[in-house]
């Protein structure tokens, strides 16, 4: 064929073009949809035909006035939806094996999460070089904390792990490496209010995970601190979540530790700590926040674990009020999306980086 001879688009890539093209028309105009009970934004979204984890920022911030706690609808209320959502979500994936370009709008896959939410769009660069390691609490023979609900057993390790991997997937968006240690082979990301409990998670490297408590959590330091060796130089930051255990009568506000000696620890628990302040601030300005950052070098992760850390505690899983928090998968997803915004704000800097 001659150098200039002309060369037919694939009729795929024409499709992608079309659809594409007509984004900048198709955003102005919007469908309105009214919230039925039981509805959340996920499952609004899902209705109407979107990937809901896609569409989620968007939606809330054009709905964000409309929202009660930036996260919950209000049944009975109408709220926009982008009219070109369906279609573009809808052909691309289709296609997502053809070419490279096709690829750079789903975003990359990891299958950790589960297949519904595989994909990853990326939103930035901003955590780019910066590394990540996720411990949820517990995990294998030991679940953490019990609970009753509805007169069925939840547990402690379930709902860790479903915050750490939005979590995980917030940072990925944003150009991080983010290492999982504690993993669900068959876990992903999961959108019902009771999780299943199981005992086949396992550590990083697919190590079984002690059942002797002290060797769990040294299993946990050595992986950790290996793999810091292996990122030496670069910026390394390490998270820890649990849900706590306390009377049924207390409930309470997210909290964070961090080590008494570590600057960097403090700044991280304080920069996700004013995060939630200021979110409790705007979405629910009659109610004041009462969860704190401070040094607890007792706890063995705090203590023998060599990144600056914080070890967040997400609520009382034997409170009411708290069970709500931590039930709502729309909640879980807040939740992940405060903390990420919180590790925005202590990382100043910014391709997604590899999950391990």
């Amino acid at each position: 064929m001659k150098k200039n001879q002309f060369q037919p688009v694939p009729c795929w890539l024409i499709a992608i073009l079309l659809v594409l093209s007509t984004n900048g028309v198709a955003q102005d105009s919007l469908v309105t949809v009214t919230a039925e009970k039981g509805d959340g934004i996920l499952s609004l979204l899902r209705k109407q035909g979107a990937d809901p984890y896609k569409m989620y920022d968007d939606f809330i911030a054009m709905n964000v006035e409309n929202l009660r706690d930036s996260a919950h609808l209000y049944e009975g209320r109408t709220y926009k939806i982008p009219a070109f959502t369906s279609d573009s979500v809808a052909i691309v994936p289709a296609m997502e094996k053809q070419s490279k370009e096709i690829k750079k709008l789903v975003g990359k896959e990891f299958a950790i999460f589960g297949e519904e939410h595989a994909s990853v769009i990326s939103k930035s660069e901003q955590l780019k070089n910066a590394v990540y390691y996720l411990v949820s609490g517990h995990g294998g023979p030991d679940p953490g904390a019990m609970a009753n609900y509805a007169g069925t057993q939840i547990a402690e390790d379930e709902y860790a792990y479903d915050i750490t991997l939005r979590l995980g997937k917030e940072l990925l968006a944003h150009g991080a490496t983010v290492y999982i240690i504690i993993r669900d082979p068959n876990d992903g990301i999961r959108d019902d209010r009771v999780l299943k409990i199981d005992h086949d998670e396992v550590a990083y490297g697919d190590k079984v995970i002690p059942l002797n408590q002290t060797a769990r959590l040294r299993q946990r330091v050595d992986i950790v601190n290996q793999l810091y060796k292996k990122n030496k130089g670069k910026f390394q930051r390490l998270i820890v979540t649990h849900v706590d255990s306390r009377s049924k009568g207390q409930n309470i506000d997210v909290f964070f530790y961090h080590h008494e000696k570590s600057k960097n620890g403090k700044k991280l628990a304080e920069s996700i700590h004013r995060t939630f302040q200021k979110k409790y601030k705007k979405y629910q300005p009659n109610r004041t926040y009462t969860g704190t950052f401070q040094d607890r070098t007792s706890l063995y992760l705090v203590k023998k674990t060599h990144p600056a850390m914080t070890f967040i505690e997400i609520g009382n899983i034997r409170n009411k009020k708290d069970q709500r928090r931590i039930l709502e998968p729309d909640n879980r997803q807040a939740l992940a999306k405060w903390i990420s915004e919180g590790v925005l704000l202590d990382h100043e800097g910014g391709e997604i980086g590899p999950i391990r």
